[in-house]
């Protein structure tokens, strides 16, 4: 396994890392209360993030991850906590008859992680490099095609915006995301980029984190109307705790141990991604209840992460 695009990625400490999460989240807060702010200032930031800083690290990052056949468990945990996030909120918007917006809105932002930003520099500092290795695993193979592919067909479908199987593939294909994806794995492939390449790759990947965060301080409001609070602690409830139990289920049902079960259940456990409420936001799919999840996700899994850490193999 490569770990040199994470060493890359965590030029500070995981506690300084840490910080800049919750510095920049409430500048954002801050600046909305107390400044006056330019006119587009969300749109633009979020159009960076998606368009420019994503693909960026994408690009980076993907070059350096090797397939391993024993490590399937963290990305398949991946994927069992966003298909999963589908299936129980389109299950639940029937029987409470949620808008599709708020199936769409949930689907996203308590499907898709914070593996990256969050979860790698909590695995190196709970587990070490090791740690970090099987957490690069989970990111780079399990989040961001969800994102990328996953993310887009449920914007797309939810949104009402160009539902078509034809629409939906070609935004799908379109997706920066996406297309770096491609061209990183081909990279990775052939040998990597030059290491002058890289390095502004992930310069420019390393302004996503604290931008996305200001643009969701921004738009940060825990005045949610009366009906929208069912749907955040549902929402909350899966991400972080519903769907890491159900990983750790799969992982000891077919034998899986010591770190790689710890790491790969805490993976599924971290608070909800920040480009997939940004997403949300883009396709309006109740941006304020995406960012209120995304906010109140990221302070409690301070909490869950480590206490949930105590009671796994490798804890």
């Amino acid at each position: 396994m490569a770990t040199g695009a994470g060493d890359a990625l965590l030029s500070s400490s995981p506690m300084s890392a840490l910080l800049i999460l919750f510095a920049c989240l409430a500048l954002g807060i801050l600046c909305q209360r107390l400044a006056t702010l330019p006119e587009g200032i969300v749109p633009g930031i979020n159009w960076w993030v998606l368009n420019i800083a994503l693909p960026a690290l994408v690009l980076a990052l993907v070059p350096h991850v090797t397939i391993d056949v024993r490590l399937w468990f963290p990305v398949v945990g991946m994927y069992v906590t966003f298909f999963g996030a589908w299936a129980l909120f389109a299950t639940l918007g029937r029987i409470f008859a949620w808008s599709p917006a708020r199936v769409g809105c949930l689907t996203l932002v308590c499907g898709l992680g914070n593996t990256s930003f969050m979860g790698y520099p909590m695995m190196e500092a709970l587990h070490g490099k090791a740690g970090l290795s099987v957490a690069v695993i989970a990111d780079q193979l399990g989040c961001f095609p969800m994102l990328a592919a996953g993310g887009i067909v449920v914007a797309s479908m939810y949104s009402g915006r160009g539902a078509s199987v034809a629409a939906i593939v070609r935004r799908v294909l379109t997706f920066p995301a996406f297309i770096s994806l491609v061209i990183g794995v081909v990279v990775g492939l052939l040998g990597g980029w030059p290491e002058a390449v890289e390095k502004v790759m992930l310069q420019i990947g390393a302004t996503l984190t604290p931008l996305a965060l200001f643009s969701v301080g921004l738009q940060f409001r825990l005045h949610l109307q009366r009906d929208q609070l069912g749907a955040l602690v549902t929402g909350l409830g899966w991400k972080l705790l519903f769907a890491p139990l159900v990983v750790f289920g799969i992982g000891i049902a077919a034998g899986i141990g010591g770190v790689t079960l710890t790491v790969g259940v805490l993976q599924a456990a971290m608070a909800p991604m920040i480009s997939a409420a940004i997403l949300a936001d883009q396709y309006d799919l109740e941006p304020r209840l995406a960012n209120t999840v995304l906010g109140a996700g990221i302070l409690l899994c301070l909490v869950t992460v480590p206490l949930g850490n105590l009671f796994l193999p490798a804890g």
